[in-house]
């Protein structure tokens, strides 16, 4: 038995539609946005993660970005596998004939059966021998440290960059959850729409991103507000490049709808909670985790909504990765993965 350990890879894998994280020994390997790159004559992948969003949106006729993911599942089958595979290469050389190779790879909740299968199905092309998924949620809060086994309710939201995922949890189940696409991506394109309409500005994804994360808020009133940002663009109207500043209030403006309709889901969830369950919620308060949780002042609109606590995750980059290692090293013990057999 030691012999075969030996040969065995155990992967947890957070397979995001912004970035995508892998845990191997305990430890996060690879942090790399969830793109690659495409030689457009010969199909090859000539990049994956960091190298890849570098071209994006910079290449010529020779040369394709993808994302392979989109609204949190797989969109192209085919430039996933390539993906996952570049990441595992970066990883190290494995064993091609003595190689166990497990994995857990965390899904959205309101994932369908099809798209699980596709999941799956990616896993195999990379030589995985044992697969198993999990929904984020649970995932999220086995991350920031809940214990979900426990008959007490808790409630997780988990911004990611495709979707949000609302649930409460108890007894190793969500018990009610909802799971809309509007998230990370949907306030970039706020914010991209936002230059156009105000400075007739055209900025791509990654200076929009750039924006979201420098000077990105859900609030108009910050305690402790971040300096205005320095936005290089295209003019719209003259076609030549230019510089703008812009400040946080305005961006809070642009993401206003968007971030309206992810308190509305939370709202929804909360209407669907049964009454003890709602009663742990009121104690325990509200957990935020995923990218958007870094949000400047989300936290604090969420509270004013719900009139609940709401506790932001240590890190809540990594709390989903960190839930999926935990299931990698309890997937004898956890009732609620997901494996082939019981899709």
């Amino acid at each position: 038995m030691k012999f075969f350990n030996f040969f065995t890879q155990e992967l947890a894998i957070d397979l995001g539609t912004a970035n995508t994280l892998i845990i191997q020994d305990g430890k996060i390997v690879i942090n790399e946005p969830s793109i690659v790159a495409i030689d457009r004559k010969t199909g090859e992948t000539i990049a994956v993660g960091t190298k890849a969003m570098q071209m994006h949106e910079k290449t010529h006729d020779s040369i394709k970005t993808i994302r392979p993911l989109k609204d949190g599942v797989i969109a192209d089958f085919q430039a996933a596998e390539n993906m996952i595979e570049g990441f595992i290469k970066m990883i190290g050389v494995r064993k091609k004939f003595f190689t166990h190779m497990k994995m857990v790879i965390c899904i959205p909740s309101g994932i369908t059966e099809v798209e699980k299968r596709a999941v799956f199905d990616s896993a195999d092309h990379v030589d995985s021998k044992e697969t198993y998924l999990i929904h984020e949620p649970m995932a999220a809060a086995l991350g920031i440290g809940l214990d979900v086994e426990e008959p007490v309710g808790n409630m997780v939201i988990d911004i990611g960059g495709g979707t949000t995922e609302i649930a409460v949890i108890a007894l190793s189940g969500i018990v009610c959850d909802q799971s809309i696409r509007t998230a990370g991506d949907e306030f970039t394109m706020d914010i991209i729409d936002f230059m156009k309409r105000e400075y007739s500005l055209l900025v791509g994804e990654r200076t929009a991103e750039q924006i979201k994360i420098n000077v990105g808020a859900a609030i108009e009133d910050l305690a402790n507000p971040p300096a205005d940002y320095a936005v290089n663009g295209r003019d719209m109207v003259s076609g030549i490049p230019k510089q703008i500043m812009v400040g946080y209030q305005e961006i809070a403006r642009a993401l206003d709808k968007s971030i309206a309709k992810i308190e509305l889901a939370i709202l929804k969830a909360l209407e669907t909670t049964p009454p003890e369950l709602a009663s742990d919620i009121y104690q325990k308060g509200i957990y935020l985790t995923g990218g958007g949780a870094l949000l400047r002042g989300l936290d604090k609109r969420i509270s004013d909504r719900t009139k609940l606590k709401v506790h932001i995750a240590d890190d809540p980059l990594a709390a989903v990765v960190a839930g999926t290692g935990i299931a990698l090293k309890n997937t004898h013990r956890f009732s609620f993965l997901i494996d082939r057999k019981s899709v």
